[in-house]
């Protein structure tokens, strides 16, 4: 059958969960026999804004729209007739069978109501809380606190000082860069982003509440956009996916229909983790692997490690692996305090590393503030035996029992996560007398579940659901 991926990122340039699981399983769907393709977005200043053109992945097609977040108004974060446009057009090309949304930040809901339109089977997995959350769908508000329910009120105090799109000066530049680029074919664009960052520092990014007036206003836009997709999306699905018990929980609380979504959990590519072997060192190997960002919490594991006696600190190693990037003024607050306590941060990991990664890892900590799904690292972590310690959140708490894959602490509490810490260098034995649960799953079984999906759904071209 023609499969076609919708998504807002993808590979190799964005090597996080959701783009990393969309490239697993559309490539084993491809093993399968299936003709499988990619749509995704992505933003690039030296390209022209909104040009659609067509790479290949590993042997995939990939549709890929240049977009450059040159919105006029809120409301095109999440009706934006461009990419509906755009992803019409491939519809129409390529004639799949089935499609499965992976993301739709970037896009349109106009794209979901296009596939509706053409009678096709739609079937969308939820990464995280887009649909909920207009901020990245991670439920957290940028005075530092976690959303723990769906407020509009509070919703307005957020998107009100959101930096959802580019402004006037950058839309020049960015139209400049990208003239310059098709007429000498020189990419100015990483040095244009360079200075742009280094502005950005300089103007400072403390979050200060709106006005009421704006805050009210983007209340009813929040509102608005909650009862849109409610309206406009729901309807058109096939079936949603939910990776984690948790996440499904916190969907059918928002109104989805418990007969629409099914929990389907995550399949992981396990080839580059055969023959796995850990390497011994003299100490004990603490580790966090992830986007080194305020939400994924590194720096609650620096203030724990700080607060062990230095003789403990003396018996273990500390290495924050991660993009550096995206963060500067965090990251450099994480830097001080790593020299400090003679940890460090050791920069991004290939996917292909993260087996050697892990081997030279005792003990992997998952800090996140956030609603977390369910982790790859946390996968990655069990597919090679390695204890976790992680928040006691979401889909985290989920993944990892006390006594058997780890341990859980406190979500946020940086004493709690020490004490675990202390009880683990007082006692290194604690990690090989953890018993592990069953093994990972395998994303070629990912492929076999949604290719069943698929075809019972092809089966009953009427049936709703």
């Amino acid at each position: 059958m023609r499969v076609l991926f919708l998504v807002h990122d993808f590979l190799p340039a964005h090597p996080s969960g959701t783009e990393v699981y969309t490239g697993a399983v559309a490539l084993r769907l491809a093993e399968r026999g299936h003709d499988v393709r990619i749509f995704a977005t992505e933003k690039d200043i030296g390209r022209t804004h909104l040009a659609l053109e067509e790479r290949r992945w590993q042997g995939l097609v990939v549709h890929e729209l240049v977009n450059n977040l040159f919105y006029r108004d809120f409301r095109e974060t999440w009706d934006f007739p461009p990419a509906e446009a755009a992803f019409a057009r491939v519809l129409d090309e390529f004639r799949p069978e089935v499609v499965h949304v992976m993301h739709l930040l970037y896009l349109s809901a106009g794209c979901v109501e296009a596939v509706h339109r053409r009678g096709i089977p739609l079937f969308f997995t939820l990464h995280d809380f887009w649909l909920q959350c207009a901020r990245f769908g991670q439920r957290l508000h940028p005075d530092g606190g976690r959303c723990d329910t769906i407020d509009f009120a509070r919703c307005g105090t957020c998107l009100a000082r959101f930096k959802f799109a580019q402004s006037d000066l950058e839309r020049r530049a960015g139209r400049a860069l990208a003239g310059v680029r098709r007429a000498t074919g020189l990419d100015l664009a990483d040095a244009a982003r360079a200075a742009g960052e280094r502005l950005r520092r300089r103007g400072g990014s403390e979050w200060e509440p709106p006005a009421p007036e704006e805050a009210a206003e983007f209340a009813a836009r929040a509102r608005e956009r909650d009862a849109e997709l409610r309206r406009r999306v729901l309807p058109c699905i096939r079936r949603f996916f939910a990776p984690s018990r948790f996440l499904r929980a916190r969907f059918v609380e928002w109104g989805l229909p418990e007969e629409q979504i099914e929990t389907l959990a995550y399949g992981l590519e396990l080839e580059p983790f055969r023959g796995f072997r850990r390497e011994p060192a003299g100490v004990l190997r603490i580790a966090f692997l992830g986007t080194l960002a305020p939400h994924k919490g590194p720096h609650l594991l620096l203030d724990a490690f700080a607060r062990l006696p230095s003789e403990l600190r003396a018996r273990a190693s500390l290495t924050l692996h991660g993009p550096t990037h995206h963060f500067s003024e965090y990251v450099a607050r994480l830097e001080r305090q790593a020299r400090a306590l003679g940890a460090r941060l050791s920069g991004a990991v290939a996917r292909e590393l993260v087996p050697a990664v892990l081997a030279a890892t005792d003990l992997l900590v998952v800090p996140s503030v956030w609603y977390e799904n369910s982790p790859f690292a946390i996968h990655e972590a069990r597919a090679t035996r390695t204890p976790v310690l992680v928040s006691d959140l979401g889909g985290m708490a989920e993944l990892v029992e006390d006594g058997r894959d780890g341990w859980r602490f406190r979500v946020g509490d940086a004493g709690h996560l020490a004490e675990h810490l202390e009880r683990v260098l007082r006692d290194p034995g604690s990690l090989a007398r953890l018993a592990f649960g069953a093994p990972e799953k395998d994303v070629r079984t990912s492929a076999a579940e949604l290719e069943e999906r698929y075809a019972a759904a092809l089966a009953r071209p009427t049936d709703a659901r």
